[in-house]
């Protein structure tokens, strides 16, 4: 394998660290994206290694962590792109390959293409019902009916709050499989308008169940019986069939019963049935994107990855400079490593870095064994083989992704000439030389993780919650002013229950960070949970306007005590307020 062969395997390798279970058309976008940033990291740093001295090349590579510790902040797909920049900066800075920077790039995408390619185009090794391109949209919608199901049973019971947790978790996965590229020109295959037609129609039955379990009483068994066969249906491919009533006693069992009539109608008519779309997520807009990048949770993270990866550098060439690793010249594991570390969507700090260290040390230990035992160089390739399918499985853990990947690219530099094949002493101290790095990377990381900085720490989680509490007011204010636009509603009220579970995801990895950091969160989790309780109030309350055209007592009173709760965590958590004649 040439060195052309390796730069493809790390496009490749680094491509299949962004795939997670879902739709074809989604990973085009989760994989692609953070492939086109990796490419640029690549051609800026191949050029920069080339044409600049440490000092120059240490503050190039610090102001591009800046900005994509920056852009990380925008979300998962924005993270990938973000660490794959800096990763192949740092690999295209030092790794020595004789191909010019845009050649390298050329290999790195076609790496990464080619992988992206059999992630869309195989068929998967279970085959679903209809068109195998679309079975992860298939199984996304399936599950969102499910979700409903389980809640529904769940209602009345202490296990109702995780299970309407569970729908909206079910929610934001099935409409992010449907939201990604068509694999077809418009309007689109049958089957897909099919799955878009009974996401649609899961709409208000996710608003009724939800209103249910606001209420607390338990419903009757057969309530969960309809949505439970509608989920089959969604599995088979085919229509919903005869579904059980439920009893029209209450506004919120009433609206369940329309929802499933509107849902059989949408399964019945198949695809031909007319449909308003899935809800369109309104943060997608490049004012919301600007306002992430220069808020807090950006110039946080954003400062905090520009000062791991910077010191990174410039330990890392000032040790190989003076030699001081013995025969590996080669630096840019060091940087590489502290970008894994300080990502903070990979777990807390702590035990980061506890996984990446004994991750390392083990993927060492292993491929030094694996070196002095097979035949060079067809068994390294196999080895490479061997290693990249173990990536998705390894992924479910940091440990074990750290050790697949220790082993995988020690076998990609030696297959690519870096090392001397029949130099075992080199291996092996090529190999220690790596947990060395590492062990160092994660003393940066730890050090930098802890540093006072100029700005209020718990940037990050509270911007997640200020969007929530903007999405929950603009969602309020539509239920209250009594508008008759229901797709509307339920694309706010996505949009509101989404950003919640996206802070309070924050909020629960931050609280699990050591008590220096965690202390700078405390006091969201109390406030997301009074959002949750909000959210949930105002979805009852659409449901009974719906059905009565007004608001019980228990209703506006409710309201206000929840916004005087809000109230009271305003400035502890650096929420903006909700007033509710605003709202209204």
């Amino acid at each position: 394998m040439s060195s052309a062969g390796v730069v493809a395997g790390i496009g490749a390798m680094l491509a299949a660290f962004q795939d997670r279970p879902g739709s074809r058309r989604a990973a085009i976008k989760r994989q692609g994206l953070p492939a086109l940033a990796g490419a640029c990291g690549l051609l800026v740093g191949s050029y920069a290694g080339a044409y600049t001295g440490p000092v120059v090349l240490t503050l190039v590579l610090t102001g591009l962590g800046l900005v994509a510790g920056s852009v990380s902040a925008i979300g998962p797909v924005a993270s990938g792109a973000g660490t794959q920049l800096l990763v192949t900066a740092a690999i295209g800075a030092g790794m020595g390959l004789p191909e010019p920077g845009w050649q390298r790039v050329l290999f790195f995408l076609a790496g990464a293409g080619w992988l992206i390619v059999l992630r869309v185009a195989l068929p998967a090794t279970r085959f679903g019902a209809g068109d195998y391109r679309f079975d992860g949209e298939r199984t996304a919608v399936a599950a969102v009916y499910q979700a409903i199901s389980a809640l529904l049973t769940a209602t009345g019971g202490p296990e109702a709050a995780a299970r309407r947790a569970a729908l909206t978790a079910a929610l934001d996965h099935a409409q992010d499989a449907l939201s990604g590229p068509r694999l077809r020109r418009r309007p689109g295959s049958r089957t897909e308008r099919r799955l878009h037609a009974q996401f649609t129609a899961a709409l208000p039955l996710a608003e009724a169940a939800t209103a249910l379990a606001w209420a607390g009483d338990p419903v009757p068994a057969r309530a969960a019986e309809g949505p439970r066969r509608l989920a089959a249906a969604v599995r088979a491919g085919g229509s919903a069939g005869p579904l059980p009533a439920p009893a029209r006693s209450a506004p919120a069992l009433r609206a369940l019963d329309d929802a499933l009539l509107g849902a059989a109608d949408a399964f019945d008519r198949g695809a031909g049935t007319s449909h308003r779309g899935t809800p369109a997520r309104r943060r997608g807009t490049a004012g919301a994107v600007l306002r992430t990048l220069l808020g807090s949770g950006g110039r946080e993270y954003g400062i905090r990855v520009a000062l791991s990866f910077g010191a990174a550098v410039a330990v890392a060439q000032a040790l190989h400079h003076l030699r001081w690793w013995g025969v590996d010249e080669h630096w840019y594991w060091l940087p590489a490593t502290a970008v894994f570390l300080v990502k903070p969507d990979l777990g807390p700090l702590a035990s980061r870095i506890l996984c990446r260290a004994a991750g390392t040390a083990f993927g060492a230990l292993v491929f030094a064994a694996f070196a002095a035992l097979l035949p060079r160089p067809a068994g390294l390739i196999a080895l490479v083989a061997l290693c990249c399918g173990l990536i998705p499985v390894a992924a479910r853990h940091f440990a074990a992704q750290t050790a697949v990947v220790t082993v995988l690219v020690l076998a990609l530099i030696m297959v690519g000439g870096e090392l001397q094949a029949s130099a075992a002493v080199q291996v092996s101290q090529t190999s220690w030389n790596r947990v060395a790095e590492t062990l160092l990377a994660c003393a940066i990381v730890l050090v930098v993780g802890h540093l006072p900085t100029p700005l209020r720490r718990g940037g990050g989680v509270r911007a997640r919650l200020v969007r929530a509490t903007e999405a929950a007011q603009s969602y309020l204010a539509h239920v209250l002013s009594g508008s008759d636009d229901r797709a509307g509603r339920w694309t706010l009220r996505r949009e509101a229950y989404r950003s919640l579970a996206e802070a309070r995801a924050a909020i629960a990895l931050a609280a699990a960070e050591l008590p220096a950091l965690a202390r700078y969160t405390k006091g969201t989790d109390e406030a997301a949970l009074t959002l949750e309780r909000l959210l949930d109030t105002t979805t009852a309350c659409a449901v009974h306007l719906d059905d009565t055209g007004r608001l019980t007592a228990r209703h506006t009173q409710r309201i206000a005590d929840l916004l005087e709760e809000l109230a009271r965590h305003r400035d502890r958590a650096g929420l903006p307020a909700i007033e509710l004649a605003a709202a209204a």
